[in-house]
């Protein structure tokens, strides 16, 4: 009955501090967003060798050379303006989604209730993991 009593103790132990490890590991959404809606075709680590990427007409970019193919910014405004789909024209071709709008999408299925505002928080969520990627 003793061993029985250290045992359960021993095990209740181990649960508390797996669960005070796990509270304290921190949940990148970023890097969820990237690999949920990004790394099929940019890669998992940015650099455009998605498996998607294959069946496209242009291949998708190195997203960790955004910073450096703009003098060392990385250029939030205009990411921003390519994943939130602003300036897309209408019957335009684009081989990359439209983001906000699937976003959007997503959001009116699941009864987001502020859809805009959560849309627009996936979308700088992705883009500062993205700037976190960057090559130096």
């Amino acid at each position: 009955m003793k061993t029985l009593a250290v045992h359960a103790c021993v095990l209740s132990m181990g649960v508390l501090f797996a669960g005070v490890a796990g509270a304290q590991q921190r949940v990148d959404f970023g890097k969820m967003e990237f690999e949920r809606s990004c790394a099929s075709c940019h890669g998992v680590d940015g650099k455009g060798n998605g498996p998607m990427g294959n069946f496209l007409k242009v291949s998708p970019p190195d997203l960790t050379r955004l910073a450096k193919a703009n003098q060392g910014v990385f250029p939030m405004n205009r990411l921003y303006e390519v994943v939130e789909g602003a300036g897309v024209p209408a019957h335009g071709s684009r081989d990359m989604p439209v983001w906000g709008r699937e976003y959007s999408m997503q959001d009116a299925q699941s009864g987001a209730y502020d859809s805009p505002a959560v849309v627009r928080a996936r979308i700088l969520t992705l883009l500062e993991y993205l700037s976190r990627i960057q090559a130096k």
